[in-house]
């Protein structure tokens, strides 16, 4: 599973399997956080052979990229893949803002958070409702011919948004909402990232926990998305992976993360971890080889989710 992924048309490359890093420095969006947990795990991340972090302004407003900034002082910065997103206007409320002096702006202040001089993938992390999505890209391309970003990604972007985006083909990579729970992308969105060779990052990979095997029907409640009866659903499909589970020596994550990993349409899987434990739990999902037909088997489980 060491294999690296290339990053659309770029000379960047990835493993499979990165971090997270909403819960690091993310204060606005969880309670609780410490800044000494959030160093604690990017350096856990490094040390374990994670090369990609996955970041971004709204993590924090500008923490998360700080910490990760201050940690990658002490590594070789050239065998890192830093990814980060804006979009949000600080001026504005946070609305959100794809205008491109604003872009140009928002990783000129990334750079100098992360303490880097590129950033090797830079998302625009929202659409707004009145720029250009092909001439937000331009502005990046731009970027990008000036060495300050190394790929151009999207976020949270309709097919629609992609498409316009994508016009002149600068597009590498697309991070979106995707899970064994939330499947509507492999309709539409994945046959175009396909066609156009742009690669693809889920996000909430293990659905805010659900996916882990560690709640059970007395949990419902707190999953008040779903009907009793889908909770029930989709705690028999985890039955199921619980099984493999024992056959593999693993966690029911760490099967879950192997079967992303495994996806031909799944670029990079990039778990969140808000103490260093757990980014060992997540990096030890590389030993799960998973075989073709238990493979098949937990998509046929989880067929019936969009």
């Amino acid at each position: 599973m060491e294999n690296l992924i290339r990053i659309g048309n770029t000379d960047v490359t990835s493993k499979k399997i990165g971090l997270g890093t909403n819960k690091v420095g993310g204060h606005n969006l969880f309670p609780n956080l410490k800044d000494e947990d959030g160093y604690a795990v990017v350096k856990e991340a490094i040390e374990s052979g994670i090369t990609t972090l996955d970041t971004a302004y709204m993590y924090g407003l500008g923490r998360s990229e700080e910490i990760i900034g201050d940690v990658i002082q002490n590594y070789d910065r050239s065998k890192l893949v830093i990814a980060t997103k804006a979009a949000q206007d600080a001026n504005n409320d946070l609305k959100n803002n794809n205008d491109p002096k604003f872009l140009k702006n928002a990783v000129d202040e990334a750079l100098k958070r992360l303490k880097t001089d590129y950033i090797d993938i830079f998302y625009i992390h929202f659409p707004d409702e009145q720029t250009p999505k092909n001439e937000a890209v331009a502005a990046l391309n731009e970027l990008k011919q000036a060495g300050k970003i190394k790929a151009i990604g999207v976020s949270n972007f309709s097919l629609a948004q992609i498409k316009e985006a994508n016009k002149d083909g600068l597009v590498d990579i697309v991070e979106d909402n995707y899970s064994l729970l939330h499947r509507d992308a492999e309709k539409e969105l994945f046959p175009y990232l396909r066609q156009n060779n742009i690669s693809f990052v889920p996000y909430f990979p293990l659905a805010s926990g659900l996916l882990t095997g560690k709640y059970s029907a007395a949990d419902a409640k707190k999953f008040s998305q779903y009907t009793p009866a889908q909770f029930n659903q989709v705690l028999a499909a985890i039955d199921q992976v619980r099984k493999l589970a024992k056959k593999y020596d693993a966690t029911v994550a760490q099967v879950i993360l192997a079967w992303y990993m495994k996806n031909p349409d799944i670029s990079i899987v990039i778990p969140g971890a808000r103490k260093p434990a757990q980014v060992e739990q997540n990096v030890n999902a590389l030993n799960v080889d998973l075989g073709n037909t238990d493979y098949h088997a937990i998509d046929e489980a989880f067929s019936d989710f969009e």
